[in-house]
């Protein structure tokens, strides 16, 4: 991932220096097992561990002449080591090495995207309550259609964030596997109790069966949990970019004091946050065919996979972290506007209680068909003419014989559509 949307916290964990750093780290604790079951000399580990240094540039030298990234490993620690390096990597294979690494670093990097997670609940949840009977038009096709709460709208993301956080708590646990197993998998040259011990070591758990290769059904599990959650991201943005917009303005992003927001337009504030995230969501999600397709690899091991991983792991990783804590920034920050909701709820003069008088027709004693004709008419002709929706209904002497003026100027309450707000709000948040 380019440095714009990198973070250093996740960045790191893709580094060179963490990624060989991981792989000393297993083949340490695959050495301290075998010395404790006397498979090599006792003092191996430590010796190593002692002498051993992660030099990334004297790696890349040797795999620039040997063609094998592992091989170059163990070669520079051999250099550093000296004759106890010939008891590392003992009856494994390099797979064993590059799965369980790749796995703890997306561990590593799944765990990162948690706190930021935790950290949006909180934000959505204050702005939520905040604004629990902040009325505003709730639109379908775009179109208005009932009074809704603007906190009402932001507990649905809430929510939703909350299902991300379980998603992707199930996936870390997922991925969470060690292979230890040797060529093929079968324990041939290896006792699988050197995997059992590395795994406890980085507390991982064990691979229950791996042919060659960890199966990358858990991958790509991990990969949609991430392309889910940026989807997420994106209908939030989505949102506050219909809400931004000038005939709308309903909420807006923050607007720094010495932000420009066109350079050939001085009076332009864009919603560049949200589009932005709208963009890092399509990336994000670009990472979910790849690992699925990665599932499918041959007999017991290819590298099909490989070049995908490398790419989609920190790209995909270090890109949603950067969403995650953008759309944090947005949520906190957002300029949030309660009188332009009430203004644009008045623009329709009131043809959003349709279905209330609708419903109250029926309950009379019109048939439905009936009841709808005559509310559908009233309302369109109230659009039309730009009227008063209540006026064109109480006119209607076909609606006034069955339900007197005063109890139909009672059927336009906002109170009506906000009376069961706090029972959603109730049961949302009782289960955090």
């Amino acid at each position: 991932m380019i440095e714009r949307y990198s973070r250093k916290e996740i960045k790191s964990i893709w580094e060179d220096k963490n990624k060989y750093s991981i792989w000393l780290k297993i083949e340490l604790a695959a050495a301290e097992a075998m010395e404790k079951m006397k498979i090599i000399p006792r003092g191996v580990s430590k010796n190593v561990k002692s002498k051993a240094k992660i030099n990334v540039k004297r790696i890349l030298q040797i795999e620039n002449k040997v063609k094998h990234d592992v091989i170059a490993f163990l070669t520079s620690i051999a250099e550093k080591v000296g004759k106890d390096a010939r008891y590392l990597h003992k009856g494994m294979t390099s797979s064993d090495v590059l799965d369980t690494c790749f796995n703890l670093q997306l561990k590593q990097s799944g765990e990162i995207l948690i706190k930021e997670i935790n950290k949006l609940l909180n934000s959505i949840k204050r702005q939520a309550l905040k604004h629990k009977f902040t009325l505003c038009i709730g639109r379908s096709h775009g179109i208005h259609a009932e009074p809704t709460t603007f906190g009402l709208k932001l507990l649905t993301f809430y929510q939703e964030f909350l299902r991300n956080k379980k998603r992707l708590e199930n996936s870390i646990n997922e991925i969470s596997t060690c292979a230890i197993s040797g060529a093929v998998g079968t324990f041939a040259n290896v006792d699988p109790k050197v995997e059992g011990y590395v795994a406890k070591k980085l507390k991982l758990s064990i691979e229950p069966i791996s042919t060659q290769i960890i199966p990358r059904d858990r991958h790509a599990q991990f990969f949609s949990t991430l392309g889910i959650i940026a989807s997420s991201i994106e209908r939030f943005a989505t949102e506050i970019r219909h809400l931004q917009r000038t005939e709308v303005l309903e909420v807006e992003e923050f607007f720094e004091k010495k932000q420009k927001g066109s350079s050939a337009m001085p009076h332009k504030k864009n919603p560049i946050l949200s589009e932005n995230l709208t963009g890092l969501a399509r990336l994000i999600r670009s990472s979910v065919i790849p690992s699925l397709e990665n599932i499918a690899l041959w007999h017991e091991r290819d590298i099909s996979h490989s070049a995908v991983e490398r790419n989609i792991g920190p790209d995909a990783t270090i890109a949603l972290d950067f969403a995650l804590s953008r759309l944090n920034n947005v949520v906190k920050n957002l300029n949030i506007y309660p009188k332009k909701m009430l203004k644009n709820l008045d623009i329709t003069n009131g043809i959003f209680f349709s279905q209330r008088v609708l419903l109250e027709l029926t309950s009379v004693g019109f048939s439905r068909e009936e009841a709808y004709k005559l509310v559908q008419n009233s309302a369109l002709k109230a659009w039309k003419k730009n009227a008063s929706f209540l006026s064109i209904v109480v006119s209607n002497k076909k609606i006034t014989r069955k339900i007197p003026v005063n109890k139909l100027k009672k059927l336009f309450n906002y109170g009506y559509h906000t009376k069961r707000i706090n029972i959603i709000f109730k049961r949302s948040l009782k289960k955090e």
